[in-house]
């Protein structure tokens, strides 16, 4: 794969890739709480808030090659994101884990999966905010270039 080739390819399916990554992270969190059984924390939720919008904004700037979206996506993601670090660092920092933001329901340093030590829904979130944030900033930065 030559040069222009691959930058050609990340202009063509960057938007798609998001977008898959998006709505991967939305059935997967609908997976845990409707199949498995979790009970989302209030953190979880804000989290879906920011994520949800997410597979319809990206779904269709992919379909309609919109890459002037990247406005309305980038602060869901990054503030989604921000959000994801602050939970994962409840669940995993002991000092974090004094600061309480769920007061009602289910409190958010609960770990349903512990996956590897380190792997926790927070911890999926923050990869897919991640990700998308990341997709979206190449993007740019490779249309700025053309």
């Amino acid at each position: 794969m030559t040069k222009s080739t691959r930058e050609g390819f990340i202009e063509n399916y960057a938007l798609y890739f998001a977008w898959v990554v998006a709505l991967v992270a939305t059935l997967g969190s609908l997976y845990f709480s409707n199949i498995r059984g979790f009970v989302p924390c209030e953190l979880c939720w804000i989290q879906r808030i920011f994520m949800y919008p997410l597979t319809i904004v990206l779904g269709i700037a992919a379909f309609t090659n919109d890459v002037r979206m990247r406005l309305y996506v980038l602060p869901l993601t990054i503030i989604g994101g921000s959000i994801s670090l602050y939970h994962y660092l409840v669940q995993k920092v002991p000092g974090f884990a004094n600061i309480k933001p769920c007061v009602q329901g289910v409190p958010c340093n609960v770990q349903y999966i512990n996956w590897f030590g380190f792997v926790t829904i927070p911890f999926l979130a923050l990869t897919a905010f991640t990700l998308i944030t990341i997709i979206l900033f190449v993007l740019h930065f490779k249309l700025k270039k053309a």
